[in-house]
């Protein structure tokens, strides 16, 4: 563990946003859950994950994946997931409470300061975290450090927008109604790592050994009508939330049909579905380390 003042903290604004949406998060986890399901699935696998494990969980959020993977690794395996903003952290100790899984810890933690001992861990994920740390090569890195030697890490990152619908559709509604100023290449952002290669360049700095990439499609299922879709994705992405608030009373009518229209060709009998796509990034810790 680092000393807290070597800690590089997040930028603030990025902060409030997730301060602000934890409540939402944990409002939508059950619909959330299953959009990212497949997500999930392929951490698991890719970390080797398997029955009696020790397992921790990166930017967990409002407990996920930490809890699926708690029911995997069953009684005798354990989950730590770890998250920065306190009102995600004490979701998921609620969820682990109502779902009486006693091997699923949370804690506030920071990436790049992880409160765990050298090799203590069988496996290590973060689902959509490493886009949003202040420096991911020193995160990575962490975690790596209380990786026991051998074992795997696995890293799930959102591929680009134009092959993601889920983000796409509305933001491309939306900048026509509000200048979005080009994101810095390094800045905090849901597509950081969206170029192949990017994130594998951050682990080899890390010294992630043995990596390996590869591009993850599947479809986000939600179980909900496009007008709930349209709330609940403005609830999940406080940027997103904040666009449309700018928006005079008269534009936001218009706006917000236009953004209604654009869901459509995702909505069916069983509610929406995006064809989607992920890159997840794995490799392992050194034996001799």
């Amino acid at each position: 563990m680092r000393g807290y003042n070597s800690v590089m903290r997040p930028d603030e604004e990025v902060m409030k946003r997730w301060r602000d949406s934890a409540p939402l998060w944990d409002k939508h986890r059950n619909v959330i859950r299953g959009m990212f399901a497949p997500v999930t699935q392929a951490l698991i696998e890719d970390a080797g994950i398997g029955s009696e494990d020790s397992v921790l969980d990166v930017a967990t959020g409002p407990g996920e994946p930490a809890l699926t993977v708690a029911a995997l690794v069953g009684a005798n395996g354990k989950v730590f997931g770890v998250d920065a903003i306190a009102g995600m952290v004490a979701a998921a100790r609620a969820e682990a409470q109502r779902l009486q899984l006693k091997n699923a810890k949370f804690e506030e933690a920071f990436a790049d300061d992880l409160p765990f001992a050298d090799d203590t861990f069988d496996a290590a994920i973060s689902r959509f975290g490493v886009m949003f740390f202040p420096s991911p090569v020193d995160g990575v890195r962490e975690m790596l450090r209380v990786l026991k030697p051998g074992r795997k890490l696995a890293l799930a990152v959102w591929h680009f927008a134009e092959r993601n619908p889920f983000h796409s559709a509305l933001s491309r509604v939306m900048d026509r109604y509000v200048d979005a100023p080009p994101v810095e290449p390094e800045a905090p952002d849901a597509f950081r790592f969206a170029p192949r290669g990017k994130l594998m360049e951050v682990s080899a700095g890390a010294g992630v050994v043995a990596r390996s990439e590869r591009v993850l499609q599947f479809r986000i299922e939600a179980p909900v009508s496009v007008e709930d879709f349209w709330n609940l994705r403005r609830e999940m992405s406080e940027k997103l939330n904040e666009k449309f608030a700018t928006l005079s009373e008269e534009r936001r009518p218009k706006a917000k049909r236009e953004m209604l229209a654009s869901l459509e060709e995702y909505s069916g009998s069983k509610g929406m579905s995006f064809p989607a796509e992920v890159l997840i990034v794995s490799g392992a810790k050194s034996n001799t380390a």
